[in-house]
C-alpha cells in the first residue's frame, strides 16, 4: 500500500532590513522588535550614513528603516536612494504632517512611521512598504497628490548650462549621483585634486553652496548635464 507522501515544506522568503540610528539602545531595540516578526531580518544596524553605505554594498538589502528624529540630510538620502533605486526606505520618527512627508518623498523615501506609532504599526508600515503601499491619513494623501499636481521643477538659467564644460558635465553627472571626489577620480581617470578643482568650478557656475545642493540641482534639472561645451 503506497504511503503517503509529505507535501514539500515552502520556505519562508524574509525581508533582509538595515536599521540607521545613532543612538544605540534605540537600535538594539529595534532590531529586537522587527526580529520578533518572522517576515524580517535586520542584517545590521548602523549609526551614520558612511556606515549605511557601505553596508548597501556588502549585502543584499530590501529595505532601510532611518532614524529621522535626530536630524539628517536628506539631499544624502536622496543620493542613496538614486544609488540603490531597488532598496525601500522608511522614515522612522517622522512628524506625520503634511510638508513633512512630502519632503520625505521628494527625498527618496518610499513611507514613513510616525512618531507615535506602535510596534505593531512599525511592523505593519514595514510590511506595507514591501509589498509597495502606503498607508496614510486622508488629509496627508490629499496634500501628496496637490503637491504632484503642483511641483515644477527648478529653472535652471541659461547660462548656467552654457558655461559648463565638457569636463564639468563629466563631474556633474557622478556628483548627482552622490559620488566622492575619490570615486569621480577613479571613474574619470583623473587625480583627486584635479576633481576638487572642477568641483569648485562646478559648484561656482551653478551658483550653490555646496555638493548637496549641485546634486539636487541635477536631480531636479537633469537637462543641465544634457549640454556643454566641447
Amino acid at each position: 500500500m503506497p504511503q503517503p507522501t509529505t507535501p514539500p515544506t515552502t520556505r519562508l522568503l524574509r525581508m533582509n532590513i538595515l536599521v540607521l540610528t545613532p543612538v544605540r539602545v534605540l537600535g538594539d531595540g529595534l532590531s529586537a522588535c522587527i526580529q520578533s516578526n518572522a517576515e524580517f531580518r535586520v542584517l545590521a544596524v548602523v549609526n551614520d550614513l558612511r556606515s549605511l553605505r557601505e553596508a548597501l554594498t556588502r549585502s543584499s538589502v530590501h529595505l532601510v528603516l532611518i532614524d529621522v528624529t535626530q536630524g539628517i540630510d536628506l539631499y544624502d538620502i536622496r543620493s542613496i536612494a538614486a544609488e540603490h533605486p531597488s532598496v525601500s526606505l522608511v522614515a522612522l520618527g517622522l512628524n506625520e504632517q503634511r510638508h513633512e512627508v512630502i519632503r520625505c518623498g521628494r527625498a527618496g523615501f518610499n513611507g514613513y512611521v510616525p512618531r507615535d506609532a506602535s510596534v505593531e504599526s512599525l511592523l505593519k508600515s514595514l510590511s506595507d512598504v514591501a509589498k509597495g503601499r502606503l498607508a496614510c491619513p486622508a488629509e496627508i494623501s490629499g496634500g501628496l497628490l496637490r503637491a504632484l499636481f503642483n511641483t515644477q521643477p527648478e529653472p535652471v538659467r541659461g547660462e548656467e548650462r552654457s558655461s559648463l564644460t565638457r569636463r564639468e558635465i563629466d563631474v556633474l553627472k557622478l556628483l548627482g549621483r552622490g559620488f566622492s571626489n575619490k570615486e569621480i577620480a577613479r571613474d574619470l581617470i583623473l587625480s583627486v585634486a584635479t576633481v576638487k578643482h572642477h568641483v569648485h568650478k562646478v559648484l561656482g557656475k551653478l551658483h550653490v553652496p555646496g555638493r548637496a545642493q549641485a546634486m539636487r540641482r541635477v536631480q531636479e534639472a537633469p537637462w543641465i548635464v544634457s549640454s556643454g561645451n566641447k
